[in-house]
């Protein structure tokens, strides 16, 4: 078997091993939440599952509880028949209830908030972690500098159309330190709030505002952004800064002449900085016509070496490959949940916001998260936590709603029942939950939808353009 068939299998082997942990584990923590306040506050505890449906593995403890991995393992449940009836999803419970002593208007509080408290502690106890290790960002990604402006951008019809940038006057060298108000601090914050952003002009336009640091001063830009993309994604048309790292020199080459080394940083060619790849790309061609002089950044020190190859020399045989700069952050862990709770509440409020280009659509179910966590985990371990974090969030915001079938939608019960001082009826509960059961459903369907549809567009995208037949000479 050849190392890299085995470079691969394991490199496999550890993808699913981290969505196990990662993701599973993240369901665990939640449902453990429940659990263990459930048994600190004396409630009756018949069913811990990981997972609903049918059970494929089941055994019940010395406690008498009955631990299981059921089917369908999207998700989890702690059967608590003292309170709460959902038997149309976590089946019918075998407890007689009437038998059991009432529990407390506190006590269903906590269990109820216990999940979501645990996925909050997990996500904080990740953002240690990361910030010990350091979250590695693309150096593009990390910028807030505009370094070149798109002349054209295709819009969702696939037309193309004027750059808005250069239609609102955003200039190379401008910073962006705000959008729409809000503060952003990379090139992810600025895709992310235009993404999300809401406004419209008086003529009925899109409109979001830009707030640039342009010659030290303070410019509010406004910017007509238009929608681009298979998912339809406001686009105003820039590249921030990037670096450009040499991942490797080829021994012997042209570049290893001249004293390029690995790790070197590319900042200028022939005294001009180059700001993105395009911009070094056309920097580099110029080497056919004249010696140039490259500026790079080794350690703490800044060398000139000078480039003087054959006319018909080509870029790619220089010896040069380069790859993404990365920069390690080390956000405190606090400033990591709070930036996961920032963006949760930011979706939601666009989600919930009619003048807003995001609906149900963009969000990811069941099968999108499962992708997008063999996706981060194949990055590697700190994007993967990062990305956990995120879901431990997410779950803990979302399961607190005041949805019935949710965390929060019991609480809302139990909060109504203890205001009218005695229970909802059960027939209205039950008849309630049921409903939202199919909507819960119903959206998780409509949603797997979008997501099968993404991994199957990305997949077509990376999939290499078959070449043309060689056509036959003529006889």
């Amino acid at each position: 078997m050849s190392s890299e068939l085995l470079q691969s299998l394991a490199a496999n082997v550890w993808t699913v091993f981290l969505v196990i942990l990662l993701f599973g584990g993240s369901i665990f923590v939640h449902e453990l939440g429940h659990f263990l306040a459930a048994r600190r506050r004396g409630a009756h505890v018949e069913r811990f599952s990981i997972g609903f449906g049918p059970a494929i593995w089941s055994r019940r403890g010395k406690d008498g509880v009955e631990y299981r991995i059921s089917c369908f393992p999207l998700g989890g449940y702690v059967l608590l028949p003292q309170l709460a009836d959902l038997g149309a999803i976590e089946g019918e419970s075998s407890t007689d209830v009437a038998k059991l002593p009432p529990v407390s208007y506190a006590t269903k509080m906590i269990v109820f908030v216990a999940g979501a408290a645990f996925n909050l502690l997990f996500a904080l106890a990740l953002a240690c972690i990361v910030w010990v290790i350091g979250q590695p960002v693309a150096s593009e990604l990390a910028s807030t500098t505009v370094a070149e402006i798109v002349p054209t951008l295709k819009d969702a019809e696939g037309k193309d159309v004027p750059s808005p940038a250069i239609k609102a006057g955003l200039k190379p060298g401008d910073v962006i330190v705000g959008v729409d108000g809000d503060p952003v601090a990379t090139f992810n914050d600025i895709v992310e709030h235009l993404a999300l952003s809401s406004g419209w002009t008086s003529q009925g336009e899109r409109e979001t505002v830009f707030r640039i640091r342009r010659a030290g001063q303070i410019i509010d830009l406004p910017i007509r952004p238009i929608l681009a993309g298979s998912e339809k994604f406001r686009m105003v048309g820039f590249a921030p800064v990037a670096m450009h790292v040499v991942g490797s020199v080829a021994p012997g080459s042209v570049a290893e002449r001249v004293g390029f080394k690995a790790g070197d940083e590319i900042v200028a060619v022939d005294g001009k900085p180059v700001l993105t790849r395009v911009q070094l790309g056309e920097a580099l061609r110029a080497i056919s016509s004249h010696a140039i002089s490259v500026t790079v950044r080794r350690g703490n020190e800044t060398r000139e070496l000078q480039l003087s190859v054959p006319k018909e020399t080509k870029v790619n045989a220089l010896g040069l490959a380069l790859r993404n700069g990365v920069i390690y952050a080390h956000p405190s862990p606090f400033e990591q949940v709070g930036d996961s709770i920032a963006k949760t509440f930011r979706t939601l409020g666009a989600l919930l916001n009619p003048r807003s280009d995001i609906g149900l659509s963009h969000l990811s179910g069941p099968i999108g998260i499962i992708s997008n966590f063999v996706d981060v985990s194949r990055a590697g371990l700190p994007f993967a936590l990062w990305f956990t974090i995120l879901v431990n969030v997410n779950l803990a915001i979302l399961n607190l709603l005041p949805v019935p079938v949710l965390d929060g939608g019991q609480m809302l019960f139990a909060t109504i029942g203890r205001l009218r001082g005695r229970p909802l009826p059960v027939n209205f509960i039950m008849t309630t939950q049921s409903v939202f059961v199919v909507l819960l459903f119903s959206m998780m369907l409509y949603l797997s939808v979008f997501d099968v549809r993404r991994i199957v567009r990305d997949a077509r995208a990376d999939r290499p353009e078959p070449s043309a037949p060689a056509q036959q000479p003529a006889k």
